[in-house]
């Protein structure tokens, strides 16, 4: 019995050193919008390298096609989608904030994805940061901010927004996760936050078609199937090809080694501040990669 006793003692210290080694991530997601969120989240979900504490919901309400609740809405694939991966009790999946950012006064939307995000960071060693990459409007990542300005330099955040044309040396601020809160954005460029920013221009190139999704994925797992369900039925359906945007901001994380970053100083109106801006993606390597991952993750249960 002792030497079992020790044996499962050093199994859980060893268990616990894996842990320790492991990127800690937290996902943010408007889930609810698009298809590109879901293929993502699952590829972050299963990375073997990264210990995903959170998958946060975010809001996407100011946009033309939202639902009454947005953030609700998100909150529930983000549940459908762990319960598919079985991990609903090792990744927290909490609620954000409800809507953008208030105009005056106390602009905060606490919420608890924003006040774990706090804790969390809090909570990293000394020298090291939490990643925090966020797919959406950056509402509860503001909130966060603007709640406790003393996490800044213990997060690393990546972000999917805004377009930077490289040659003309021009940001611009008008694309979707932009608008869906714009103050959220300005709380984070005036923040001194680590920030890694993939254009909308780049992340275009990462294309699936469905024909080629289809037969991969089809009839090997109820999540794939669910995806391609997604692809097809969502309010968009029927496209023959998609842009699965946020893929190539979690696979950026992953494989530093597959994009081309270069680090800009902002104008003075975007608070001159340093911001990491990915260049270039390798698309081909993330796309296969992706229908390799998912498929031997699952199909192995």
């Amino acid at each position: 019995m002792r030497r079992l006793t020790f044996f499962s003692l050093l199994l859980l210290c060893f268990s616990g050193l894996q842990a320790q080694d492991k990127l800690k991530v937290i996902i943010d997601a408007d889930t609810g919008n698009e298809v590109d969120d879901l293929y993502a989240i699952v590829r972050g979900l299963i990375e073997p390298s990264w210990d995903v504490i959170a998958l946060n919901a975010t809001q996407w309400q100011p946009a033309h096609w939202a639902v009454e609740q947005t953030m609700e809405e998100s909150y529930r694939l983000n549940q459908v989608l762990l319960g598919y991966l079985e991990m609903n009790g090792e990744v927290k999946s909490l609620r954000g904030g409800i809507n953008r950012l208030f105009d005056w006064g106390n602009r905060a939307q606490p919420s608890l994805a924003s006040q774990h995000l706090i804790e969390a960071a809090h909570d990293m060693p000394s020298g090291e940061k939490l990643t925090v990459i966020a797919l959406g409007a950056l509402t509860n990542v503001a909130t966060a901010i603007l709640m406790d300005p003393s996490i800044t330099p213990k997060i690393k955040l990546y972000w999917l927004g805004s377009t930077y044309d490289f040659e003309k040396d021009i940001l611009r601020k008008r694309d979707f996760n932009c608008m869906m809160d714009p103050q959220a954005l300005e709380e984070v460029l005036a923040s001194r936050v680590e920030f890694h920013v993939i254009p909308v221009n780049i992340a275009a190139q990462m294309t699936f078609e469905y024909k080629e999704s289809k037969e991969k994925l089809g009839g090997q797992h109820d999540l794939l199937d669910f995806l391609l369900d997604r692809w097809y039925n969502h309010l968009d359906g029927g496209r023959i090809e998609r842009t699965i945007w946020d893929l190539a901001i979690i696979d950026a994380v992953i494989h530093p080694e597959w994009i081309e970053e270069v680090e800009i100083m902002t104008s003075k109106e975007n608070y001159s501040r340093p911001v990491h801006y990915i260049k270039d993606i390798d698309e081909d390597k993330m796309r296969s990669e992706f229908f390799e991952k998912v498929l031997s993750f699952l199909t192995k249960k």
